[in-house]
């Protein structure tokens, strides 16, 4: 299992998952998820990925190779919006899954990826698109602004309370992590290293790339202020009617106070 998320808020974009994957309980490793395509300067691609591994790195090889050889038609190159390129990965996701699909299910093996892709062309707003193995997709919105692939149950707490277009990009990747640590810690199918890709509105490059091993000193000190800060929450939720004293035992409680001082 994997976990993959994105991000659209005001000032750009932040995409990140995680890098576990796994065959069976005893054969785990780690493979990046997070891919980057920039085929020319006036545009940007980010593409997270969950699901067959096999599957992914197919496609992932033939979207660079209509970049090496363009096509006729639709490829990273030749799309004007950002729905553009969704539907052309969603086509070659969908190609690799009729391909393989039978194949695979013949011996209980799922061929299905799921897909993110972030990103922006230039003149153009950048957005956030989920990509299905049938090849359709769906965009972030504002009232949604984030995308979740993979294992995402444990980390959308967070997100539905925190997410907002108003955040800055520094918030928006703290959430992602809070949110990746949070999955991490419900699920040992997902672990670091964590990668973190920052894109700021229009600038048509990455601001910052990062990745997070599992002792990483930020990854740790992040984790343990939401701990703390989260414990901190619970202790002053208010209390039940009868763990506090009432409004009409206040003045006997007082006098009684007062009577026992010296």
């Amino acid at each position: 299992m994997t976990y993959c998320l994105g991000l659209v808020v005001n000032a750009g974009l932040v995409l990140a998952s995680d890098s576990r994957t796994n065959a069976g309980i005893d054969y785990v490793t780690s493979v990046s998820k997070l891919h980057v395509f920039q085929p020319a300067p006036d545009r940007l691609f980010v593409l997270l990925s969950a699901g067959n591994l096999a599957s992914t790195q197919e496609v992932l090889n033939l979207i660079r190779r209509d970049l090496d050889q363009p096509p006729s038609g639709l490829s990273l190159m030749s799309a004007s919006y950002l729905f553009e390129a969704a539907d052309y990965v969603g086509r070659v996701n969908l190609t690799v899954q009729c391909d393989r699909g039978p194949a695979l299910a013949a011996h209980g093996v799922s061929a299905e990826t799921t897909l993110i892709l972030g990103g922006q062309i230039a003149g153009q707003p950048p957005g956030l698109f989920l990509i299905y193995p049938q090849g359709n997709y769906f965009a972030a919105s504002p009232e949604t602004p984030y995308l979740q692939i993979g294992e995402n149950k444990y980390g959308k707490p967070a997100l539905d309370r925190i997410a907002r277009p108003e955040l800055s990009l520094e918030d928006a990747a703290r959430l992602c992590l809070v949110s990746l640590d949070g999955t991490s810690r419900s699920n040992v199918t997902v672990g670091p290293p964590f990668e973190v890709a920052i894109y700021p509105r229009d600038s048509l490059a990455l601001s910052y790339r990062l990745k997070l091993p599992q002792d990483s000193p930020l990854l740790a000190q992040m984790s343990q202020s939401w701990n703390a800060g989260l414990r901190k929450a619970f202790e002053q939720l208010p209390r039940f009617d009868w763990e506090a004293p009432s409004t009409a035992d206040m003045p006997a409680l007082q006098a009684g106070a007062m009577a026992a001082s010296p």
